[in-house]
């Protein structure tokens, strides 16, 4: 949990002062690639609540999901057809789904505490 924290400070400590900039062409493919990440995340998260974590599964998804979907948005460009849809639909139902277990263990969690 520590270097989850650490990591996450300084993430953003780097992303504030360094200047990384990409060009506008790759906006999609970042875009979709940071939606993997993110729903790779929620469902670490998730793991963890229930016990199930496991750090290959996680960092072998995290960068899998991520690639995964920046090559769907790339093939779907190179063909045009708009295939990043499919890992938009994808990656944010998981997203939403992890989201709304995580609050309703929270939710839980605090209800039992004032009891």
């Amino acid at each position: 949990m520590l270097f989850a924290i650490i990591g996450l400070i300084l993430g953003i400590v780097l992303g504030l002062y360094l200047p990384i900039t990409y060009p506008a062409t790759y906006s999609l493919y970042i875009s979709v690639a940071i939606l993997a990440a993110m729903d790779s995340v929620f469902g670490a998260l998730r793991a963890s609540i229930e016990d199930k974590f496991n750090t290959e599964i996680f960092v072998s998804g995290f960068f899998g999901n991520a690639i995964l979907a920046g090559i769907l948005a790339y093939i779907g460009d190179r063909l045009g057809v708009p295939l990043y849809y499919a890992a938009i639909f994808a990656f944010g139902a998981r997203l939403f789904q992890n989201f709304a277990i995580l609050r309703r263990h929270l939710l839980t969690k605090i209800r039992s505490q004032h009891k």
